[in-house]
């Protein structure tokens, strides 16, 4: 594949708390003659100045970062640097994973454990403003719409308390149970209990199907759009 060498090279930010992992890839885009990193990050708080005055073409970021998740960092992203494309590069390939960083506004999903080769082919897509999944990633996007998946019950037919609502979306933010309790006065136990009292509630199962649910139903602030892949590897 040829590229147009007039173009300006993609300016890439990397948000990534491995520090290994972080200096990995970077090695592997130094090789790359129309990329070029230009800002390197452990977490969301550090790279948030870094990103606006940079406005990378594109942000790669993990979803599990320490304190704050990426979903809240492609949130403020929107803000900061709204020309920036999006990428997701994370170990979670669970369908709700996936669902909840396309609708917090990701361009792109790739795996941790994908080829060089198709992180490299992600970005160069995201930074056309096209989407990007890798191949795992598209196919149980695709078996999940072929199975119909049962959604979970509406915001109007459970009864969520007050302080509920509040857990519910701190936790959807990304933010750990200890930081919760913090942020409520409460002891991790009471915040446990809540926890466990909503997904009882709204029939869920993990932590990522709370966040989608929360997205879904406006609790964060998340946007939740009609999101459609345009380039699958």
């Amino acid at each position: 594949m040829t590229f147009d060498l007039a173009r300006s090279p993609i300016r890439l930010v990397l948000v990534e708390d491995h520090i290994i992992l972080r200096d990995g890839i970077k090695a592997l885009l130094d090789l790359e003659s129309d990329v070029t990193v230009v800002g390197e990050y452990a977490c969301v708080d550090s790279s948030l100045d870094g990103i606006h005055r940079l406005q990378p073409d594109v942000v790669v970021v993990d979803l599990s970062l320490p304190n704050r998740s990426g979903l809240e960092l492609m949130q403020e992203i929107k803000h900061l640097s709204p020309r920036s494309r999006k990428l997701v590069l994370t170990g979670s390939d669970g369908l709700e994973y996936i669902r909840s960083a396309l609708s917090a506004g990701a361009d792109g999903y790739v795996l941790k454990d994908a080829r060089s080769a198709e992180l490299i082919q992600a970005i160069r897509t995201v930074s056309r403003g096209e989407r990007f999944l890798c191949k795992t990633i598209a196919s149980k996007v695709l078996a999940g719409f072929l199975t119909h998946d049962k959604p979970p019950p509406s915001a109007a037919t459970v009864i969520i308390t007050a302080r509920e609502r509040e857990v519910l979306t701190r936790v959807a933010q990304g933010h750990s149970s200890k930081r919760v309790a913090l942020d409520l006065g409460l002891s991790p136990k009471t915040v446990a209990k809540h926890r466990a009292n909503l997904m009882r509630k709204l029939k869920l199962h993990t932590a990522a199907a709370v966040t989608m649910y929360a997205i879904r139903h406006g609790f964060t602030g998340f946007d939740a759009p009609n999101i459609q892949v345009a380039a699958l590897a």
